[in-house]
C-alpha cells in the first residue's frame, strides 16, 4: 500500500467548546471539555495509517501519561513509532477552543519534549526515511530537524511533503527540498504575501511558491477544497454536517500522502485528501475523527 514516514509532534489535545472565545481577563462557562490525542504529525500519521499505508512516526515524548496516550493511539491506528523519550521534559499538549455554532477553532501548542528533536535524531532514522515512498513533515518541531529530514528524503528520491504549519519564517532553500507544499490560506499568505480567497488568488500564490522552489504547491482552502497547481481547484467533499474542523488539514495531508505513496497521481491523491478531510469534520476530535480506508473509498465512489 506504500510506505509513509512522518516527522512531527504528538500533543494531548485539551478541547474546550463554548459559544464564544473569552476576552482577556474574562471567565466564561464552557459547554464541554474533552482530552484526546493530537499534534499535526501524529494526526497525519493516524490518517495515513487508517488509509492503509505502512506509516512510521518519528518524534520525541516525555515519560508521562500523555506519552502513554500517544503510544496507545498509534497502536490502535497501526502507526509504527520511532520515539525517543525525554525524562527531562513533558509530552506536548494543546489548548483548543472550539466555537460551538460553527466548529471553527483556535489553538495554542506547547510541544514539550518534541521541541528537543534534533538533526542527530533525524540522522539516526536516515535509512527509514530513505526507504519511504513519501516523507512528510510540518513546523511544530525544530526547523533544523525538518530540513534534515527533507534533505535525506530528497537525496534518496523520496517524494517530500511539507505542511508549513504553524506558519513560520523558513530558512533559505527549505522549500526547494519540497515536492509538495500544503499550506492553508493563512499559511500561504505568510509564505507568499498573496491573500488567498478564491481559485484565481490560489493560482497567483502557487506561482509565487514555485518561484521559491516548490515543485507542486497545494493550497488547502477549507470548504472550497484544495487548489492543486496544474489542475485547479479540487472541490471539497460534503460528507455530512460539520461537527469540528480541528483535524481537517491533517486529514487532508494524511490521506493525500497515503494515496501518493500507493502510486496514485497527484490529482487522484488530492481527491482522496479532500474525501478524508470531508469525513473527518463530521466527527469530534482530531485523531479520533480520522476515517478508515473503506469509508473514504465508499465516499469517493459516490463522486464518480
Amino acid at each position: 500500500m506504500g510506505k509513509v514516514v512522518i516527522l512531527g509532534v504528538f500533543v494531548a489535545d485539551t478541547a474546550y467548546r463554548a459559544d464564544r472565545m473569552p476576552k482577556m481577563g474574562e471567565t466564561i462557562l464552557g459547554n464541554s471539555f474533552a482530552l484526546g490525542p493530537g499534534g499535526k504529525g501524529s494526526n497525519q500519521a493516524v490518517a495515513s495509517a487508517r488509509m492503509g499505508a505502512e506509516t512510521h512516526m518519528i518524534t520525541r515524548l516525555g515519560q508521562d501519561d500523555f506519552a502513554k496516550l500517544a503510544m496507545q493511539t498509534w497502536a490502535d491506528a497501526g502507526v509504527i513509532p520511532h520515539v525517543e523519550q525525554s525524562p527531562e521534559s513533558y509530552t506536548g499538549a494543546a489548548y483548543i477552543f472550539i466555537e460551538e455554532s460553527s466548529g471553527n477553532n483556535a489553538i495554542i501548542i506547547a510541544p514539550g519534549a518534541a521541541a528537543l528533536i534534533s538533526r542527530n535524531d533525524i540522522d539516526a532514522q536516515s535509512d527509514l526515511i530513505a526507504g519511504a515512498d513519501v516523507f512528510v513533515t510540518q513546523l511544530e518541531q525544530p526547523l533544523e530537524a525538518a530540513v534534515r529530514g527533507l534533505e535525506i528524503a530528497k537525496a534518496a528520491g523520496v517524494a517530500t511533503v511539507l505542511n508549513p504549519a504553524p506558519a513560520a519564517e523558513l530558512p533559505d532553500g527549505m522549500l526547494a527540498l519540497c515536492d509538495y507544499v500544503t499550506p492553508n490560506e493563512t499559511e500561504c499568505e505568510a509564505l507568499t504575501g498573496v491573500s488567498v480567497q478564491n481559485a484565481l488568488d490560489a493560482e497567483k500564490a502557487c506561482l509565487a511558491l514555485i518561484d521559491l522552489g516548490v515543485t507542486t504547491p497545494i493550497i488547502t482552502m477549507g470548504e472550497q477544497g484544495a487548489y492543486l497547481y496544474g489542475h485547479g481547484l479540487v472541490p471539497a467533499v460534503n460528507a455530512g454536517s460539520v461537527v469540528e474542523t480541528t483535524g481537517a488539514g491533517d486529514a487532508f495531508n494524511g490521506g493525500f500522502s497515503a494515496a501518493l505513496a500507493e502510486g496514485m497521481s497527484p490529482i487522484e491523491s488530492a481527491r482522496y485528501g479532500c474525501a478524508t478531510a470531508g469525513l473527518s469534520v463530521t466527527k469530534a476530535g482530531a485523531a479520533p475523527s480520522m476515517p478508515d480506508r473503506a469509508s473514504v473509498d465508499a465516499l469517493i465512489m459516490t463522486l464518480r
